[in-house]
């Protein structure tokens, strides 16, 4: 691998983050491989032009991440990624453009239909009057895209509409599935396939069912959106 990385430049609270930031990118994309001893403190220091408390933050941040490991007489390991929290919405956020994006997207919509048709059942019940008049204003911003020839806002309503059911579930470990939710969106749908549709049939499904308390019929009606729309992923890498 190459050993050179780019100066650091900016404020001096934010360096460690920009350190990690361009660590975490080198591992990410295997320039640093797993099991690998990342180059030494002094090596880092002079390469990033930053002083070795900016770096030793940045190494500890990255080892709570489960990315590092700091071993005496040994050095920093890239821990297996066994071991990587890939749940964590900054190191979501660092993935983006790196790798196989189709993957990265097909990985994801796997997990959404694992945990989100469930999510969608418990917010059918326990979804609170404030947020089924939330859920309402989304969709009716959904069904105004969907009926006109702009569909340029349709990825962040979508992401509303369908990060709003998970914070209605009542779970609280449901709330970090809706953080990892926007980060997806923000950082690769919008970089994905422009051409899927609106898939606003199954949309008005989940919606009325929510607004109707039917767990069963919420249920049902999101695995079948994520079964049925590609979410802007061509077909063909869906798996």
């Amino acid at each position: 691998m190459s050993n050179e990385f780019a100066i650091i430049e900016g404020a001096s609270r934010s360096l460690h983050l920009q350190v990690a930031r361009e660590i975490a990118k080198s591992i990410l994309s295997g320039a640093l491989p797993q099991e690998s001893i990342i180059p030494s403190e002094m090596e880092l220091c002079e390469q990033f032009g930053v002083s070795r408390t900016a770096l030793r933050e940045a190494i500890k941040h990255l080892s709570s991440k489960g990315l590092l490991e700091s071993r005496p007489k040994i050095g920093t390991r890239v821990k297996s990624r066994e071991h990587w929290n890939m749940l964590d919405s900054q190191l979501l956020g660092w993935m983006a453009g790196i790798g196989d994006l189709q993957d990265t997207l097909a990985e994801f919509l796997a997990l959404r239909r694992a945990i989100e048709p469930e999510a969608a059942a418990l917010a059918a019940i326990n979804a609170t009057a404030e947020q089924r008049v939330l859920l309402s204003e989304y969709f009716q911003k959904m069904l105004a895209i969907a009926k006109g020839d702009d569909s340029s806002d349709w990825v962040e309503v979508d992401l509303q509409f369908h990060r709003l059911i998970y914070l209605a579930t009542g779970n609280n470990f449901y709330i970090p599935f809706a953080n990892v939710l926007q980060v997806m969106f923000i950082g690769f749908f919008k970089h994905s396939s422009k051409e899927g549709g609106t898939c606003i049939e199954e949309h008005t499904a989940i919606y009325q069912a929510i607004m109707a308390g039917d767990a069963n019929k919420a249920r049902e009606a999101n695995l079948a959106l994520l079964n049925n729309s590609n979410h802007r992923l061509p077909a063909e890498d869906v798996a």
